[in-house]
């Protein structure tokens, strides 16, 4: 079979693959879509922390299962799936209170082990959720809105309270989408006018403020005052992510949805003053993948406005490097196999 790998930084290369072997207890799973993450970009460029080459990259994946063997979960040959990436060991603390997202021995799909450009993938059937009732875009698009998700469930925010999303890329639009329908009053803050366009049309939420004109001053006249009780910060920027500290309420909370290879500092006393609660959000679990199927499902969740590129497998290698150019303005890109 055939597989994409970057072998090193800024470099993929087609390769023939052995076909995996039939596991107790796994599927194989004919990919058919993967969609292209932040995560894919970063170590692309070498910026991704916990990662080493070579790597074939991919985890968010939709596909057809071709084998399995009699399993609980009814599922059987045929099958559209998505695929739950994040493989936990079970044992270990986090797993042991249900949090199988931050597993101690956590592996993830395209980061710590092998991911899905590739044309067959043998998967745990605990980590499969049948979608035939989705499209295979929509499948596939299963996991990063999923991440969103988690991120306002882990945040406790409620129906009526205000809530900040820094960064209107495809994980801060899950973020949006998901505060959205969990009721809140949605701000979305970028630094591109036309991605808060986006925000504002896709996910209908209140308010936009760009981050380089005036944002404190906004949030403030937009809040009364007050300031969102929620802030999420979805851009893995390090500035962004020490300057949300300021934009939360006084007993507010800020949540971490986007990861940088970086320290971040932040002046106590602000911190204090204002009894800050700080989280950090990260992947999902099957929770929130069950919750994402029912909004897309249900027409909750524009997808196809969501996807704004696509190649095909082979021709992704020539693609790829554009779609990191802000002119392109991907949201997101989908690979077709």
């Amino acid at each position: 079979m055939l597989g994409i790998v970057c072998e090193e930084i800024e470099q993929f290369k087609l390769i023939e693959l052995p076909e995996p072997a039939v596991v107790e207890g796994e599927a194989i799973v004919r990919v058919k879509r993967i969609g292209i993450c932040g995560t894919d970009l970063h170590a692309f460029k070498g910026n991704q922390p916990f990662f080493s080459y070579p790597r074939i990259l991919g985890h968010e994946l939709a596909g057809i299962i071709e084998q399995i063997g009699a399993n609980e979960a009814g599922l059987a040959a045929g099958d559209q799936v998505s695929i739950i990436p994040y493989m936990h060991c079970g044992q270990c603390v986090a797993c042991r209170s249900g949090k199988t997202n931050c597993c101690t021995s956590m592996k993830v799909l395209g980061v710590h082990i092998d991911g899905g450009m590739r044309e067959f993938i043998s998967v745990p059937i605990t980590h499969l959720i049948q979608t035939n009732g989705l499209t295979l875009d929509q499948s596939a698009v299963l996991e990063p809105l999923s991440i969103g998700a988690h991120a306002v469930r882990r945040s406790g925010l409620a129906k009526g309270e205000t809530a900040l999303v820094i960064g209107g890329g495809p994980i801060g639009l899950g973020v949006i989408a998901f505060a959205k329908y969990a009721g809140a009053n949605v701000i979305a803050m970028d630094i591109n006018d036309e991605r808060l366009a986006f925000c504002r049309s896709w996910a209908n939420i209140d308010h936009t403020v760009n981050a380089l004109q005036d944002a404190k001053e906004n949030l403030s006249q937009l809040t009364n005052g007050d300031f969102p009780t929620v802030v999420f910060d979805a851009t893995g920027n390090t500035k962004s992510m020490m300057d949300a500290f300021g934009m939360v309420a006084h007993g507010g909370t800020l949540v971490y949805v986007g990861l940088v290879k970086a320290d971040i500092a932040f002046h106590d006393p602000e911190f204090h003053k204002r009894e800050l609660t700080l989280m950090g959000s990260r992947n999902a679990t099957k929770e929130d993948f069950d919750l994402v199927y029912e909004a897309v499902k249900s027409g909750g969740i524009d997808v196809d406005s969501y996807i704004t590129h696509r190649s095909s497998f082979e021709g992704m290698i020539g693609e790829f490097e554009s779609w990191l150019k802000p002119e392109s303005k991907v949201i997101k890109a989908m690979v077709e196999l």
